[in-house]
């Protein structure tokens, strides 16, 4: 059964800004990842997917309920974080989190004191002003909020932007948590290490498309491996480039910082790679697995500029 639901969404802002034909569908128990840089779409489509804005093309759904039309009928089954926060001014902590309790129209006092604790928010922290509260402290009374009623659905966007390392922990071993109780997710993040270790599909958005989406375990286990190579002399270098050309998985890929020679090769031609490095004199040899973070460049490897957005 798909819990989340997103069907031919587009949203067009105008000289290729928006969203374009996005599908996604998350199985109830599933974690879903949704993996792109700032600006590449994930909280537009997120904002549709909460009801918050009305698709040009399209529906969302989450429980077979267009979000659009029906809102407040999901509302207490569902905990949002938005990518930004901006909370109501005005308001003390307290105050705040009485004020989402009643539109959840939930209290659950034990659930919220365990989260207090778990995201380290004290009774000080929480009777000041959230105008004058630090951006990590709003980050993490949105996350108490979101998760104090235990909703069966959580829609994440960029949930430990603000966040130190430590609390960026707690919340990654939180959603471990949640997921272990069947609860229903998706994770939009920049941050390959968070989708890597959190989710069970993935999908990459790029320019407001959906480029890719791929079960996470099959990445892990791909065939295709990167090598390090380092030769004798820069003859057996450049005569390994040439006779290379005949393994036919084989993409070399320029130095790294220590003067070896990248490459990548799919399993099926280890041997004929072996064989061929013996013969030109490799003295140095390490490699490692395709990873979160190689796979997504392929889509992104031409763009030079991310503004920081991935780490």
């Amino acid at each position: 059964m798909n819990v989340i639901e997103v069907k031919d969404l587009t949203k067009d802002y105008g000289s290729g800004r928006g969203v374009f034909d996005v599908n996604i569908a998350v199985k109830k128990g599933e974690v879903f990842g949704f993996l792109g840089p700032n600006g590449a779409g994930k909280s537009t489509t997120i904002r549709h997917l909460m009801g918050f804005s009305k698709p040009d093309e399209g529906q969302t759904f989450i429980f077979g309920k267009p979000t659009f039309d029906k809102y407040y009928e999901i509302l207490s089954k569902v905990g949002y974080i938005p990518g930004e926060i901006a909370l109501p001014q005005g308001l003390t902590g307290w105050e705040f989190i009485r004020m989402m309790q009643n539109l959840q129209g939930i209290k659950n006092e034990e659930r919220l004191k365990q989260m207090l604790d778990l995201f380290e928010l004290d009774d000080i922290a929480l009777r000041g002003e959230t105008k004058r509260m630090s951006l990590g402290v709003k980050r993490k009374l949105a996350v108490v909020t979101a998760f104090m009623s235990d909703p069966e659905v959580l829609i994440l966007d960029e949930p430990t932007s603000g966040l130190d390392p430590v609390m960026q922990e707690v919340f990654v071993n939180f959603i471990h948590e949640e997921k272990a109780r069947g609860k229903t997710i998706l994770l939009s993040s920049h941050i390959f290490s968070e989708i890597d270790s959190t989710c069970d599909r993935i999908a990459i958005i790029k320019d407001g498309r959906i480029v890719s989406e791929f079960v996470a375990d099959d990445l892990k286990h791909a065939s295709l491996k990167f090598y390090s190579v380092k030769f004798a002399s820069e003859n057996d270098e450049k005569r390994f480039e040439k006779e290379s050309k005949t393994i036919s998985s084989l993409k070399t890929e320029g130095l790294d910082r220590d003067g070896k020679l990248k490459m990548s090769l799919e399993d099926k031609d280890l041997n004929a790679f072996i064989a061929l490095l013996s013969d030109c004199n490799a003295v140095e040899f390490s490699n490692r697995r395709e990873t979160l973070e190689d796979y997504f460049m392929k889509f992104y490897k031409e763009d030079k500029d991310f503004g920081g957005a991935l780490k």
